[in-house]
């Protein structure tokens, strides 16, 4: 279809992909424990917006620079570790405020900040730049007459059914929120989502090239 071949593979490597612990699933079930599955849904949203720039970037070739210059893809990582350290900032601040402020907590911020910031965590992630890269062209035929259109064609494949799979996620992890019996439960959510980020900030700034 469209110059792209195993694509039961590609959509079980897919899954693959979203079931594994990271940045992006770290970011949604947080999302939605905070602020329960609106914002969970605007996580979910910013972050496959990022997907939508990582396929234009691949299908035209920006992804390519991340693979072949070491000082391109050490900039973005250094630029992507910072936000995720300032998300965390932003999550400690809230964990540490007095027990007097846990409703304060506990409310959400708007859906348009979340999904913000999930945009941002997902497209200055320079490993999910160089994943679409390496993964996308192993489903292209050699002899696809358009191979920008199959580029295209998988990642939107990817979008959506990663879309479906944070959905899902959201659905599921929604009800541990209405069920969380004492306010400080939201100070230690902050607390832990704020080691989590600072974590794999480091974890992305450590990366090699």
């Amino acid at each position: 279809m469209l110059g792209t071949h195993d694509l039961p593979l590609f959509a079980a490597t897919v899954f693959i992909l979203n079931a594994t612990p990271g940045v992006d699933m770290a970011y949604a079930v947080a999302s939605t424990l905070r602020g329960g599955w609106r914002q969970g849904v605007a996580a979910a949203l910013g972050i496959m917006a990022g997907c939508v720039l990582h396929t234009l970037a691949a299908a035209f070739g920006l992804a390519a620079l991340l693979a072949t210059s070491a000082e391109a893809f050490t900039a973005v990582k250094l630029v992507g570790a910072a936000y995720l350290l300032y998300v965390a900032w932003g999550m400690a601040r809230a964990g540490l405020r007095p027990a007097s402020a846990a409703a304060e907590i506990a409310a959400p911020t708007s859906p348009w900040r979340t999904a913000r910031q999930g945009f941002f965590t997902n497209a200055l992630n320079p490993k999910v730049a160089l994943f679409f890269l390496a993964l996308l062209p192993q489903f292209i035929a050699v002899d696809a007459p358009d191979k920008t259109l199959a580029f295209l064609f998988l990642g939107a494949w990817f979008i959506v059914q990663g879309l479906a799979f944070l959905l899902v996620l959201v659905a599921l992890v929604t009800p541990l929120r209405r069920s969380r019996p004492r306010p400080w439960v939201g100070r230690g959510l902050n607390l832990g989502g704020a080691g989590l980020f600072t974590v794999l900030a480091a974890k992305l700034a450590l990366t090699k090239p």
